[in-house]
């Protein structure tokens, strides 16, 4: 029988200035800081319902801001150095295992629940994000190629991805698309996460 997986979310802490940086020209430093917070928040909200078990992968503040944060009973694994790739291949060392990002307004506890369900019967787990990226990636076992240089945050991302699946002979299970909220155009979709 195969374990369930752990989710790991990457989150970095919601500094004015340094958090989802790409939203300050329509929010401000500040309000690009709180609506980081606000998406970390719901998707850890989404974990907890989904019952997986789950760790938050942080960066950007010593744990004990986090700790302030979102409390003491969350297991907590800094991210460390090095590039996204880098960062997520520590933490896929350790499988099963699903990779998740804090930007998903839509990830509901479903989502996690099938990606979970996949890896019963798939080495690997993916789900496209509209933009060319993927918001949640599940190893059933340890995949070091898929996390090689790469290109991270453009729309290559998940077609690189894929190659790289095909060139070792994996068919990973696909999940729906879902849209992540990255850029001013995004804040629209999702008007009440500004309320």
């Amino acid at each position: 029988m195969i374990q369930p997986p752990r989710v790991a979310l990457f989150s970095r802490y919601p500094e004015p200035g340094r958090a989802k940086t790409r939203l300050i020209p329509a929010l401000g430093p500040e309000g690009a800081a709180n609506l980081h917070r606000r998406l970390t928040e719901r998707t850890l909200q989404a974990l907890c319902a989904s019952g997986l078990a789950h760790e938050l992968r942080h960066t950007g503040a010593p744990e004990p801001a986090f700790r302030a944060w979102l409390g003491q009973a969350l297991p907590m694994v800094e991210q460390g150095e090095g590039d996204l790739g880098a960062r997520m291949a520590r933490a896929a060392e350790a499988t099963p295992v699903i990779l998740l990002g804090a930007d998903l307004p839509d990830l509901s506890p479903r989502h996690l629940q099938a990606a979970a369900g996949a890896l019963r019967d798939h080495a690997a787990v993916i789900g496209p994000a509209e933009d060319g990226g993927y918001y949640l990636l599940g190893l059933r076992e340890p995949m070091p190629f898929l996390f090689e240089p790469m290109e991270w945050g453009t729309a290559t991302v998940f077609s690189t991805t894929m190659a790289r699946f095909a060139a070792h002979g994996v068919t990973p299970a696909l999940l729906e698309p879902l849209a992540d909220l990255d850029r001013p155009e995004d804040l629209a979709r999702w008007p009440g996460l500004l309320a």
